[in-house]
């Protein structure tokens, strides 16, 4: 029998792995953005509202104007659950932007990392909210504010400072910038990290100057029940956004990503000592689709092929070693004997 040739099962192969490696991409939830320009394609993810525009040679987002009253936000258009797979896996997320506020005589309010839920209407603006966020009783919203205006109504501690809003800017915990040598207004690009933890319920806050590493430890960290505020799991939303009340204080986005987790939920509802899970990593969720059984059944013929390359290579290397050493006869090996036994005969003579 003709044996198959290896180098087929590897095009084969090779072609398979290209098409299964096509099926699996998915880039719906998450995005990364170094710049805004037009060939980064943000547009079909990101949604700009209010004075939010492209500025800098598109390298950049300006939310606020420089002009008194003005405010902006860029929103993730697509909606994220708290829950997904099969079974259910919490969400967690991670974010990560650089920015700038541009010092002024008069300070606006900053920059804040929203999450609010499908109802929230996030096209709005309030001058009398900070960041231009409309907010009340049946407004439901988490923010990590950048606060560069010091507010007797909220309880700001200063005009330099980070603080976790749930549903008011009345902060439920706040870190004063100053002593820790940062300044919001300076004018320089500053990096933030955002990261919750779906499996302790925590929310985790990092900062550092441009061109910095990440930082091990967090700036700021609190408890955050997001399945507890918003228990109907219709999807929620997350964005930046800015305004600058009396001021005409820029605001600049230069970048931002922003990616989804899954973890296993433990069956428990309550949050859990976060220092048991500081070292635990949680994978990238993957949102499982129709094509799955197909990957299944590519990533099975993928296997097999291998396996059957292996197998005839070896059957081959085989057959050929046995070629070359075929075993006597047992006609030849009677002859062998009688050939000896005449040599004996003609010495004893």
């Amino acid at each position: 029998m003709a044996a198959f040739p290896t180098s087929r099962y590897f095009i084969i192969l090779y072609f398979l792995t290209s098409s299964f490696k096509s099926l699996t991409a998915d880039t719906n939830s998450s995005f990364s953005f170094k710049n805004f320009g037009r060939n980064s394609s943000f547009e079909s993810v990101l949604a700009l509202y209010g004075d939010a525009k492209v500025v800098n040679e598109s390298s950049s987002l300006q939310l606020t104007a420089p002009s008194v009253s003005s405010a902006g936000r860029v929103i993730y258009k697509n909606p994220i659950k708290f829950y997904g797979g099969t079974p259910k896996k919490l969400v967690s997320f991670s974010t990560y932007f650089s920015f700038s506020i541009s010092s002024d005589s008069r300070n606006g309010d900053g920059l804040a990392f929203i999450v609010f839920s499908d109802g929230y209407p996030a096209d709005l603006f309030d001058d009398n909210g900070s960041f231009g966020l409309p907010y009340g009783d049946n407004l439901k919203f988490l923010s990590v504010e950048f606060d560069t205006l010091m507010d007797d109504k909220y309880g700001d501690m200063n005009e330099n400072h980070i603080g976790i809003d749930l549903s008011s800017f009345v902060s439920l915990k706040a870190i004063n910038l100053s002593s820790l040598n940062f300044g919001l207004k300076s004018g320089n690009r500053l990096q933030v990290w955002i990261d919750y933890q779906s499996s302790s319920r925590r929310l985790e806050v990092r900062l550092s100057k441009s061109g910095e590493n990440r930082p091990v430890d967090p700036l700021l960290f609190h408890h955050i029940d997001l399945p507890k505020i918003w228990p109907e799991n219709n999807g929620f939303f997350v964005g930046l956004s800015s305004s600058n009340g009396n001021s005409s204080q820029l605001c600049n986005v230069h970048s931002w990503s922003f990616k989804t987790r899954e973890s296993p939920d433990w069956m428990h509802s309550e949050p859990l000592d976060p220092l048991l899970f500081k070292g635990r990593e949680e994978t990238e969720i993957k949102i499982h689709k129709k094509s799955d059984c197909v990957m299944r059944i590519l990533s099975a013929l993928i296997l097999g092929i291998g396996l059957g390359a292996l197998g005839s290579f070896i059957g081959m290397f085989m057959w050929t070693i046995c070629a070359k050493r075929r075993p006597i006869a047992p006609e030849d090996y009677a002859m062998k004997h009688v050939v000896l036994d005449k040599a004996s005969e003609n010495e004893k003579q």
